[in-house]
């Protein structure tokens, strides 16, 4: 049986223009920074994580951007190799998801959503979505900067993932 000093928060995270990397590593900042709390955090982008990882993990941080109102395709990839090997065996894990947005997100979200219920994981709160309102080429390929209110909700969401698994409350 592990131990809470074993368990780990799996952060998943893809981007190409800075928005999503730096909510998950605020996320990461939150769940590594709890007092008393001896969860780990391991951090992967969407290219480096495998099956074997899903299933060694206690819970899931998701961050992603919203690219052509859909998933990115290296987290769609990582989506795609990882939902078979995992189905039934990760049930009733928690999960949070974080979507930096260009417009409102909502289709990222629904698809996302749909994979996390096909896994029947279970959500821990609401989906924070940033919108960054990223309209014309160059402003959504430009480096995206995420205000410190925003960064703090991903840093308490973090937290609070991190607070949830160690006191088995997810």
């Amino acid at each position: 049986m592990q131990n809470n000093s074993d368990k780990y928060i799996l952060i998943i995270w893809d981007s190409m223009t800075g928005g999503s990397k730096a909510m998950a590593q605020a996320a990461a900042e939150g769940a590594r920074n709890t007092p008393n709390c001896p969860i780990n955090v391991k951090i992967l982008h969407a290219d480096d994580v495998d099956a074997a990882d899903m299933l060694a993990a206690a819970g899931y941080i998701f961050a992603f951007p919203e690219r052509l109102a859909a998933i990115s395709g290296p987290m769609k990839s990582y989506f795609d190799r990882s939902y078979y090997p995992c189905l039934g065996r990760i049930e009733a894990r928690p999960y949070a998801m974080m979507i930096c947005a260009g417009s409102d997100g909502e289709n990222a979200l629904r698809q996302a959503m749909r994979i996390c219920q096909g896994w029947r994981l279970k959500m821990i709160d609401d989906i924070i979505i940033i919108c960054t309102h990223a309209q014309t080429q160059e402003q959504i390929m430009a480096e995206k900067i995420i205000s410190p209110d925003d960064l703090q909700k991903c840093y308490d969401r973090g937290a609070a993932m991190a607070i949830g698994v160690d006191m088995g409350l997810f």
